[in-house]
């Protein structure tokens, strides 16, 4: 299913504006649960647990980012 590129747009704008606070929340929450369980991470362990979450989230939303900053392929041109 391919999606136009007003329809990507839109969901892009929803994802970094809904959904992205969303997980930083998640994510905030699901560290600091493994903390209190199996204990207090060393630095390095607590920075790249948070760098492989702030990349991870990305993966399954990057086909509806591609392209959405250049200008619109379907649009007709105005010369």
């Amino acid at each position: 299913m391919a999606l136009s590129y007003r329809t990507r747009r839109r969901l892009s704008l929803l994802v970094l504006v809904l959904g992205l606070p969303a997980y930083i929340v998640v994510a905030v929450s699901a560290v600091a649960w493994a903390e209190a369980r199996w204990g207090m991470l060393p630095w390095w362990g607590s920075v790249l647990t948070y760098l492989v979450l702030g990349v991870l989230w990305i993966v399954p939303l990057k086909p509806i980012f591609i392209g959405v900053g250049k200008p619109d392929p379907d649009a007709e041109t105005q010369d």
